[in-house]
């Protein structure tokens, strides 16, 4: 039953990722084509972040109560309503309705897919496991701009998102078929969604965790949403292209998951955090100075490696807080609370930076906020009795 549980998961996440990911390169393209600004794109990408965040502990608590399947279930099918609707906007304001629709959908398919990673691994094999479930969720990711990319070019951006939606759909299917609806949940005992969030705003370890997740997913817009402005006014590039760059970041990141995860199980976390840190902040302060398509294509492999030492490291560390103090499910919620308040912070202050000063200073301004907020963590880690 266990291994069935693990392959669906897994499975089920590359699915949807695949689909997420196709509407990378075209997304940004389809907002400008609507009218939307430098703070107006950020504003549609932060909906999404809001809706997502707000919901990820409440849905992650619920879960570990009431079983895990019925939030996948309907995750899912938000992703793939959301894929039909995007199309059919006609305004910047219809894309953010549609987006904060579609936090609502994830908040419900990411964090309970890490809560049953979290409650099947084995003691001292958290890296390995969040590895495996890193693996599906970048491989769909990365591959999905490829695709995103072509189908663009080939027939419209408004097929991307129909496709995305047929994605969506295929993953639902497979888990109402090879889900049983008797998966493992947990109690949290006692402790309900408040006293747990007060729980973790008083435990050291667990907010220097939290932390870092937020400051390394500050950079998430201007490296994904920003990268076809940038390199399609810089360097002329098609959406093939666009979509080559972004796959090549997150593959590297796939494939890297599994040694990394297990590195994560025998060495210092707080080390290999700072390591990938540090690669990442450089990286993403070199973007603007990439001088042509093939250069941006190595500094997003490295930035794929950056992100593959950090990955397996943040969910090694959020799976023994949830398993020892909260619950998976709450633990999950919060720990992707956290990154969705980082992708929203990013998306406000690229946004800005954007407008105010020029698109390569949405770059340099989340590269040194990645650095600050990632050491301040590092060190809250580290010094946690």
């Amino acid at each position: 039953m266990e291994k069935q549980i693990l392959v669906t998961v897994l499975f089920t996440v590359f699915t949807a990722m695949l689909g997420v990911g196709i509407i990378i390169p075209v997304m940004p393209l389809f907002a400008t084509d609507l009218g939307a600004t430098g703070f107006t794109l950020g504003f549609i990408i932060a909906a999404f972040s809001v809706t997502r965040g707000v919901l990820q502990p409440v849905v992650g608590n619920w879960s570990d109560a009431w079983g895990r399947k019925g939030f996948l279930m309907a995750g899912l099918a938000i992703f793939a309503i959301v894929g039909l609707l995007v199309p059919k906007a006609t305004s910047v304001l219809d894309l953010i309705f549609i987006r904060s629709f579609q936090g609502v959908g994830s908040a419900m398919i990411i964090p309970i897919a890490m809560a049953y990673m979290g409650s099947l691994a084995p003691e001292g094999h958290e890296g390995r496991y969040m590895g495996y479930l890193n693996i599906a969720l970048f491989c769909g990711i990365g591959c999905g701009p490829v695709i995103g990319g072509a189908v663009a070019d080939q027939w419209g951006l408004s097929s991307v998102f129909y496709v995305m939606a047929a994605l969506s759909g295929c993953a639902l299917t497979l888990v109402i078929v090879n889900m049983p609806y008797n998966t493992q949940h947990e109690s949290t005992g006692p402790l309900g969604l408040f006293r747990s969030l007060g729980k973790m705003v008083g435990r050291r370890k667990t907010m220097g965790m939290l932390i870092a997740r937020f400051s390394t997913m500050i950079m998430m817009v201007p490296t994904m949403a920003f990268l076809p402005l940038l390199v399609s006014s810089q360097h002329k590039a098609t959406g093939m292209q666009i979509g080559l760059i972004i796959a090549c970041r997150t593959l590297v990141n796939a494939l890297l998951q599994v040694p990394f995860g297990k590195l994560a199980d025998r060495h210092s976390k707080v080390l290999l955090l700072v390591i990938g840190c540090s690669c990442m902040g450089a990286v993403i302060l070199a973007i603007p100075s990439g001088r042509s398509v093939s250069m941006m294509v190595v500094l997003y492999m490295l930035l794929g490696l950056g992100e593959a030492v950090i990955w397996p490291v943040l969910g090694a560390l959020a799976t023994e807080e949830g398993r020892a103090h909260y619950g998976q499910g709450t633990m999950m919620g919060v720990f992707n609370l956290a990154m969705s308040a980082g992708v929203f912070s990013g998306a406000i202050l690229a946004g800005v930076s954007m407008d105010v000063w020029g698109i390569q200073w949405a770059f340099y301004v989340s590269g040194a906020a990645v650095l600050i907020f990632t050491y301040l963590g590092a060190y809250m880690i580290s010094t946690a009795t």
